[in-house]
């Protein structure tokens, strides 16, 4: 579904990153720019080594490159996150930013309401009740809500993930590879999830995948090559960008 939109919920500039010297150094972003609609489902592709997560991660505030610029719209408000400390990355990924992580990075001696409030216990906002009722039942959670993770099949425990990324309202929510670890039965209720999480919730959804049918469940798909933007496709199709994936990898 395509949309109209006039701002941005993630813009970034020129970025550049290296890893290591000499034989062995490493450039997974190339003063690499990109905008990320607000409101919008946004995939990012790339062959291995392109530099899709550690773009993900940049614009997550959870690494940092050596130059450019990451302006996060939160609130009314842009913030830069290069140049921010520790502590005040750590505060605004609290506030502002959901992650979801391919192996779900729940806690083990957690229930699935403890792991889905967690942000808010360490000091995120605290989620609206309505909303948090909403969210779980849209996912399918309210009789699991006193189970721990090793009680969860690997759909549910990514349900519960989705569910902590959610329930704050986050300006964005970032997905790295979600469906990596899951069945095609649990990857299509996962990827249904974060489409609803635009179309129904009114988020904001920017996920890394390797996978053409996953990433065309977007509004728009971005495809790295090298550390840099090599496309961006509106509208993709899965047979699309298996065709495009071919011709980054060249």
């Amino acid at each position: 579904m395509q949309r109209t939109t006039t701002r941005a919920a993630v813009r970034a500039q020129h970025l550049t990153k290296t890893y290591g010297s000499g034989e062995a150094t490493v450039h997974p972003l190339r003063r690499l720019s990109i905008e990320i609609p607000a409101g919008e489902f946004t995939a990012i592709m790339g062959p291995s080594g392109s530099g899709k997560s550690t773009l993900l991660h940049v614009l997550a505030g959870l690494d940092s490159a050596d130059e450019g610029s990451v302006v996060l719209s939160a609130q009314g408000r842009d913030v830069e996150l290069i140049g921010l400390s520790e502590r005040e990355l750590t505060l605004m990924r609290r506030r502002y930013i959901g992650f979801i992580f391919q192996a779900y990075n729940l806690v083990p001696a957690m229930t699935a309401q403890e792991n889905i409030l967690l942000p808010s216990s360490l000091g995120g906002p605290e989620p609206d009740r309505h909303y948090y009722e909403m969210v779980i039942d849209r996912l399918g959670l309210a009789d699991r809500l006193d189970h721990r993770p090793f009680e969860l099949s690997g759909g549910q425990q990514q349900r519960v993930a989705v569910a902590r990324a959610l329930v704050s309202k986050p300006a964005v929510i970032f997905a790295d590879e979600p469906t990596g670890n899951l069945d095609s039965r649990s990857s299509a209720e996962v990827l249904g999830l974060l489409r609803a999480a635009v179309d129904e919730f009114g988020q904001t959804v920017v996920m890394v995948s390797h996978d053409a049918n996953a990433a065309a469940q977007a509004d728009r798909t971005v495809i790295l090559s090298d550390g840099r933007v090599l496309e961006t496709v509106a509208e993709p199709t899965a047979e699309l960008l298996a065709a495009k994936m071919i011709g980054a990898a060249q």
